[in-house]
């Protein structure tokens, strides 16, 4: 996925289907104020949009109220990133600025990037129902089905609200107990022991 940036040799751009982003809009009261990985497709609508080759978001200010980031999936070889740098720009926004932040990813619940950004640092995760969402392509609706689950994760301080509007999507976990632990292999047992 591109969601603004080449991976590859593709250069199709992977936009967020409207039923999402209108409920990205109301869990922040109705208005997005910076989309950090925009394109030129993009039917977000935030206030602030980062576009490739001008602005480059993981470079960019994330000082805003409501942030929603539809990340690249694969590895961004030019400029040597993956999605892991997404979610840690994720987390620092929240921590550093109190913003309210979405973002939808693959569920990658066995990574390091999901155990220390995701599982540590998230309020919670909404496992979408949409077993092979089907991103816009380009703009356009139609596109092949994302070959993996995806969610919706949350880092903000109104559970409630999110819970409200994405319990309709998928299953909504509150990850609350996990902020500031160290979720790692050595801590797995601990972990599942927490989650069940």
């Amino acid at each position: 996925m591109s969601a603004g940036r080449t991976v590859n040799s593709q250069s199709q751009d992977w936009g967020t289907p409207q039923k999402y982003i209108d409920a990205v809009k109301e869990v922040f009261g109705g208005e997005i104020a910076l989309d950090p990985c925009s394109n030129e497709h993009s039917i977000v609508g935030a206030k602030i949009e980062y576009k490739l080759p001008f602005h480059d978001g993981l470079k960019e200010s994330w000082n805003y109220p409501t942030i929603y980031v539809n990340p690249p999936y694969g590895a961004d070889r030019k400029r040597n990133t993956t999605i892991k740098n997404w979610l840690a720009k994720c987390s620092k926004a929240h921590y550093d600025y109190n913003s309210e932040v979405l973002a939808l990813v693959p569920v990658a619940t066995n990574t390091s990037h999901w155990k220390k950004y995701v599982y540590s640092k998230a309020r919670a995760i909404c496992f979408l129902y949409d077993t092979r969402l089907k991103f816009l392509v380009n703009g356009n609706g139609g596109g092949k089905g994302a070959p993996m689950s995806c969610a919706m994760i949350y880092w903000g301080n109104n559970y409630e609200k999110f819970y409200s509007v994405f319990i309709k999507f998928g299953a909504v976990v509150d990850i609350s107990n996990l902020i500031g632990k160290n979720i790692g292999t050595e801590n797995n047992i601990h972990f599942h022991q927490m989650l069940f």
